[in-house]
């Protein structure tokens, strides 16, 4: 993909009519999905819920929970096609400049223990692994432990 392309990406906030491509994607990267009514109930309540989309392709999400001193990123995916190209890291930056903006004070997310180039991406944007929640994650033996990550704003 070449640059030209990339700069027409934008961020923008997800819509209940964005929900049946979201869970498509959601559903394509990963084992254990988020409902439909996760997501429709995160945009309910006022979460920053945002889509990325390029040429009416939307093909990014996420979504993060606001507190008065920090912030929580519940979830990010990335279309499989448009992984490795960089735009996991774009949209991160992307929750990393609002909650900054929002004034908080630190940013938390949680990681599966087995998502290697996730942890990877978090801890070069500057995420430390401060906490592991025991079998957090459902997995296909049983439990999977999370990486508890924060980012110092």
């Amino acid at each position: 993909m070449n640059s030209t392309l990339q700069q027409t990406a934008e961020f923008r906030k997800m819509y209940s009519s964005d929900l049946d491509r979201v869970i498509l994607i959601e559903r394509e990267i990963f084992l254990f999905p988020w409902s439909l009514g996760n997501f429709a109930d995160s945009i309910k309540a006022g979460y920053v819920c945002q889509v990325l989309e390029q040429a009416d392709v939307l093909f990014g999400y996420g979504i993060m929970m606001m507190s008065p001193e920090e912030a929580h990123i519940l979830t990010i995916g990335i279309a499989a096609d448009w992984q490795k190209k960089g735009w996991g890291k774009k949209l991160l930056q992307h929750f990393i400049q609002h909650a900054s903006g929002e004034n908080a004070k630190s940013i938390f997310l949680d990681v599966r223990e087995s998502n290697h180039g996730a942890a990877q991406l978090y801890k070069q944007m500057g995420f430390q692994h401060i906490a592991t929640r025991k079998g957090y994650y459902p997995a296909m033996c049983g439990r999977e432990d999370a990486l508890v990550m924060q980012l110092m704003l």
